[in-house]
């Protein structure tokens, strides 16, 4: 089987099927190789603080937090905050995907996401965005405004898909999801 990017009819057959589930969908959202997803209204940021953050800390990881449900949010410059996707995405065993920032947006200095941007096969729940503005200026975000793309790959059927996994630590996540990497086994050093 050869890998593929999906295009826009194969996406439309695709969701309109069954196969992909988004929800809310609306076909008027798909580009010649990708859908365009919107921005929920739920938002989380760290507060400034000095206290580190463990990864393998669950109190460090929650302490310092805000977050609130809003029509908008104003990102100032160097902020960094977690955003949901308003829709849902459900992927089967065989489709991959990838969350890209759109130009337009990325062009006012915000980028979508960190390193976070891959969605396994068997995923489902809305995405977590990691949004950050290298802008000299504050940038304000509308909940329900398109703010990035989702690309579909086909691939090879998983063995074992997100879904199946037992430490799916994200999987029917709703609203921006703080870090579950406290839920990883610490690994000792030698």
């Amino acid at each position: 089987m050869v890998n593929m990017i999906l295009v826009d009819w194969q996406i439309k057959d695709r969701i309109e099927r069954g196969f992909i589930g988004i929800n809310p969908y609306e076909s008027k959202f798909i580009q010649p190789n990708s859908l365009d997803i919107r921005l929920g209204d739920h938002f989380v940021w760290y507060q400034e603080s000095d206290e580190v953050i463990d990864p393998y800390d669950r109190n460090s990881i929650c302490s310092n937090v805000s977050e609130m449900n809003g029509e908008y949010i104003d990102i100032n410059p160097g902020m960094f905050v977690l955003a949901e996707t308003l829709e849902t995405i459900t992927l089967p065993d065989n489709v991959v995907a990838t969350i890209e920032g759109k130009s337009s947006i990325a062009r006012l200095g915000i980028t979508l996401h960190q390193t976070g941007g891959w969605i396994d096969a068997g995923f489902s729940g809305t995405i977590t965005l990691e949004i950050c503005n290298a802008n000299q200026r504050p940038v304000r975000l509308y909940a329900g405004m398109p703010i990035g793309q989702l690309v579909f790959y086909t691939t090879e059927r998983s063995l074992n898909p997100y879904g199946s996994k037992g430490d799916a630590k994200y999987l029917h996540q709703k609203n921006a999801t703080l870090s579950r990497y406290h839920e990883n086994k610490k690994q000792e050093t030698i």
